[in-house]
This record gives C-alpha cells, sequence and structure tokens, in this order.
C-alpha cells in the first residue's frame, strides 16, 4: 500500500521544516520545496530520507504561477501520482511604517503569503478532487485576525489566507476535500531573531502560557487536522497563539 503524499511549501526551515520531519515520522512521503535556502532544504530532505520516507526537494518560488505550471506539469508526475495534504507554509514578513512600505515590497509580501495559495491549490485541487479527498492546510497568523501596527501587508496577507481558506472550503466540501487554517501566534523561528532580549520579553509577557510556542507544537497541530479524526473539520481558522 501506497504511503500518502504531503506537499509543504518553506520547508527549508522553521515551521515548515518542523511540518516535513513529523509528517514524515507519522507515514508520509513528502514533497517540500522553498524559494531561496537551497541547501538547508537538501538537508531537510536527507533527513527525512533518514526517516524512512521518500522526499522530493525542489527550489520552487511558490509565488511564481509559471514556475507552479512547469512544476506540476513536468516534474510532479515523473515522481508521484497525486498530493493528499497539501501544507501552504511559505511566507514573509515586513517590519515597518506603511508609509515607508514601497510598492515592490507590498507586493512581494502579497504574492508570497496569498499568490502562492492561488497557485498551489490551481494545480492540487484537481487531483484531490479525483480522488475524492484530500487536505489542504494553510499557515496564517493571528494577525490576519486582528492586524499588527507596523505589518499592514502581512496582515492584509494573512487576512486575506483566512478568507481563501474559508471559501475554499465551501467549495471543495463536496469533493470530500477539507481546508482549514492555523493562525499562529509568536512561534520561535528564525523570523523572530530580529528581536532583542527586551523586546522578547515583552512579547512572552503578553502571551498567557508565558512562552513563544514551538515550531513542533504547530506541526503536530496540523498532522491531528489532516488526521481521520478531524474528519469533520473544514472551514476553520484555529488559533494557536498560547493564550495571547
Amino acid at each position: 500500500m501506497s504511503k500518502p503524499v504531503a506537499m509543504i511549501t518553506g520547508a527549508s526551515r522553521g515551521i515548515g521544516k518542523a511540518i516535513a520531519l513529523h509528517l514524515a515520522k507519522r507515514g508520509y512521503d513528502l514533497i517540500i520545496t522553498c524559494r531561496r535556502s537551497i541547501n538547508e532544504l537538501e538537508l531537510v530532505a536527507e533527513q527525512v530520507r533518514n526517516l524512512d520516507a521518500r522526499c522530493l526537494e525542489v527550489p520552487l518560488d511558490a509565488s511564481d504561477f509559471e514556475a507552479c505550471k512547469d512544476f506540476f506539469t513536468y516534474i510532479l508526475p515523473k515522481n508521484y501520482r497525486h498530493v493528499d495534504l497539501l501544507v501552504n507554509n511559505a511566507g514573509v514578513a515586513y517590519l515597518g511604517l506603511l508609509t515607508d512600505m514601497s510598492h515592490k515590497e507590498w507586493q512581494q509580501v502579497i504574492a508570497t503569503n496569498l499568490d502562492s495559495l492561488f497557485n498551489t491549490c490551481k494545480f492540487t485541487v484537481p487531483m484531490m478532487v479525483s480522488q475524492k479527498s484530500g487536505n489542504i492546510i494553510n499557515i496564517s497568523s493571528i494577525w490576519g485576525n486582528d492586524g499588527a501596527s507596523c505589518e499592514v501587508a502581512y496582515s492584509a496577507s494573512k487576512g486575506g489566507v483566512n478568507s481563501f481558506t474559508k471559501a475554499l472550503a465551501k467549495e471543495l466540501a463536496p469533493s470530500g476535500i477539507r481546508v482549514n487554517a492555523i493562525a499562529c501566534g509568536a512561534i520561535d523561528t528564525e523570523m523572530n531573531q530580529w528581536m532583542t532580549e527586551e523586546d522578547r520579553q515583552s512579547l512572552t509577557d503578553e502571551i498567557g502560557l508565558g512562552r513563544l510556542g514551538k515550531p513542533e507544537e504547530i506541526a503536530k497541530l496540523v498532522t491531528f487536522i489532516a488526521s481521520p479524526e478531524a474528519s469533520y473539520l473544514t472551514g476553520q481558522i484555529i488559533t494557536a497563539d498560547g493564550g495571547m
């Protein structure tokens, strides 16, 4: 019996890497992608194979429609027949005043965080529809719910991710495909390495559980959402923020 196949974007580090390794432990074969950190992606792929899982690592800009089209048309079919779980994790942040942000920077955030979902779903959904099953999990943010000062573009893009998730869930439910999102709070990844110790403590003080989340905790939540135990769960934005 063949293993289920999961595709994870932005899998070279942080949350994406944790998801890849946890899914490999749970019996998935993997497709992992990233835009720039190719060496790190290859190291993740090696770790996945050490867990007795197949792994196809691909340098792919998920925000580039033509690149995604080429991947799903020419590369994927040579390696896998289907994708059972799609985890849209690729993301980028911008910290600063809106008036200081260039139009190019705005476009990059929106493309990376939101356009990428259209691109991957555009080509993955037909495979899932044909097999009448599948899971799509989008990694979002609490700032997509509430908005954050000095993170207007990021908040807007993640708000879009949340609405995208709810709408697509309704569209695909009759085909047996579930679509959900995880609105992450402050997770201890490279994305937060810019903070000073004072900034980090101030942020921690706002969290009910008194600590930042771990990438592995998000990975475990992804695995649960994709499991049969969560078979009635779709169209949900599940907040994982430690009581922030």
